[in-house]
């Protein structure tokens, strides 16, 4: 018996499992918000200390948009597959370009090639790495 049903055999007014269901509802959003803020604040965290190394000012890791454009310039790329990633299917090739921004940002903070399938795997890891290690900028690194 779900919490519905037994809300509706304790109760003869069917507006109140309604409330009750859109209740729950609700908080699952809510949740999902505050889930989906937290996770930002981490990466936007994180890639604050990547710019850091970069020579790049922190706040701009705080930017939406501005935050992935920057990436991508400093991965070798054009920062405007930034935007381009929000148009269905163009967003394909923009994750492709960011993939390859962030091959080549390993690359210059010490990391070998490999370092990319843990940016697309796991990527948060491939971010607390590279923001926590002693590594330093290498502007002089070959890139793709």
């Amino acid at each position: 018996m779900n919490i519905l049903t037994s809300l509706a055999s304790h109760s003869n007014n069917p507006l109140a499992v309604e409330g009750v269901a859109l209740g729950i509802v609700l908080l699952i959003y809510v949740m999902a918000f505050v889930f989906g803020i937290v996770v930002y604040a981490i990466y936007a965290y994180l890639l604050a200390r990547i710019f850091k190394k970069a020579g790049l000012a922190e706040w701009i890791a705080w930017v939406p948009f501005y935050n992935s454009w920057k990436l991508l310039e400093i991965g070798g790329q054009q920062g405007f597959w930034a935007v381009l990633a929000v148009i269905p299917i163009i967003n394909i090739v923009s994750t492709v370009f960011i993939y390859i921004a962030m091959y080549n940002v390993g690359l210059k903070l010490g990391k070998d090639g490999w370092w990319v399938v843990i940016a697309i795997f796991i990527p948060i890891v491939w971010f607390a790495v590279l923001a926590f290690d002693k590594s330093k900028w290498n502007p002089n690194v070959a890139t793709v």
